[in-house]
């Protein structure tokens, strides 16, 4: 399966040997400007020098989106529950000349410990250029069982993990992509989008993991149009994306489904999503912008998550 980063252009000599003066549609003088402008605009947010926070970057998905911004010589921070998992890739990107990682634990069904998270963030990272929200669980419990389960907190567990995690850990580490920018924030979705009831966020009653799991990645976009809408104007953009289906990961696994895509595929489309120069707040799927849900375009839905979310996560935000 293609591992290259997402914006791949031929070398010259590659063109001079197809015969061709045509790539992707474009004159071989426009071909080579737009590879300048795409390096450059991906310069701006990764590579040396540059910051980059993945969440959930022990395994899977993180794990290889760490990678790739390792080999582009940012500084990674590696967050996840297992310490020993988090040694062995930040072991991993010590290796690749040029990069450096640290890892942080914090368990995602805690809002306290994602608050102790995002303020050693702010405390011991002079910059932050890119966020990635990637962290998550699936329909499914660990143990592949379908029961409602709670956070630390008290919170219907996906809509926790998912996206009130999130959630606080941006709000608290905002200032610092502000004072860094450019900077970008991207939160890893789903094409599973539910909308959200108002009235049974928590799912007390009738209780459906696919339910649960499709309103937190909702949440996740909705809540992505809100901070486009917030930054306007001070040079952080936030976008969001579905970045394959069923990809090879014990997520998947684990619910039980067979996997029809590769992690690499999804690495590809969160560096797209990392480095692209479309619209703020652009839904992708995959690479290619779509769009979500109509209830992340809807300002009353979000008033009200926004207005809930705060509400929830009062004593942690303060």
């Amino acid at each position: 399966m293609d591992s290259s980063p997402a914006c791949h252009f031929l070398s010259r000599r590659e063109l001079m040997l197809t015969g061709g003066l045509w790539f992707a549609g474009l004159p071989l003088r426009r071909a080579f400007a737009a590879e300048a402008e795409t390096g450059a605009a991906t310069s701006k947010l990764i590579g040396a020098g540059k910051t980059a926070v993945v969440t959930g970057s022990t395994d899977g998905l993180g794990k290889a989106v760490a990678l790739r911004l390792a080999a582009l010589g940012a500084r990674v921070i590696v967050h996840g529950r297992n310490r020993e998992r988090g040694a062995a890739v930040v072991a991993q990107i010590n290796q690749i000349k040029g990069a450096s990682a640290e890892f942080y634990a914090a368990d995602f069904a805690s809002m306290e410990q994602v608050r102790g998270f995002a303020d050693t963030l702010s405390k011991e990272c002079p910059r932050i250029d890119l966020l990635i929200n990637n962290a998550g669980i699936g329909s499914a419990n660990s143990g592949g069982g379908r029961e409602r389960q709670l956070s630390a907190d008290g919170f219907e567990l996906r809509f926790a993990v998912n996206y009130l995690s999130g959630f606080l850990l941006t709000r608290r580490v905002l200032p610092r992509l502000i004072a860094t920018a450019p900077a970008r924030i991207v939160n890893v979705s789903s094409l599973a989008q539910r909308p959200i009831d108002f009235t049974n966020v928590m799912l007390e009653r009738d209780y459906d993991g696919s339910r649960a799991y499709g309103q937190s990645k909702l949440a996740q976009i909705m809540f992505t149009q809100d901070l486009v809408q917030e930054l306007t104007g001070r040079n952080v953009s936030a976008y969001a994306l579905h970045p394959a289906t069923y990809m090879d990961t014990a997520m998947v696994r684990s619910a039980g489904m067979e996997p029809r895509s590769s992690v690499e595929q999804g690495a590809d489309a969160v560096m797209h999503a990392a480095t692209s120069s479309a619209t703020p707040g652009q839904f992708f799927n995959g690479k290619e912008p779509m769009r979500a849900n109509a209830a992340a375009y809807d300002e009353s839905a979000r008033r009200d998550l926004r207005e809930l979310s705060e509400r929830l996560l009062q004593r942690w935000l303060a």
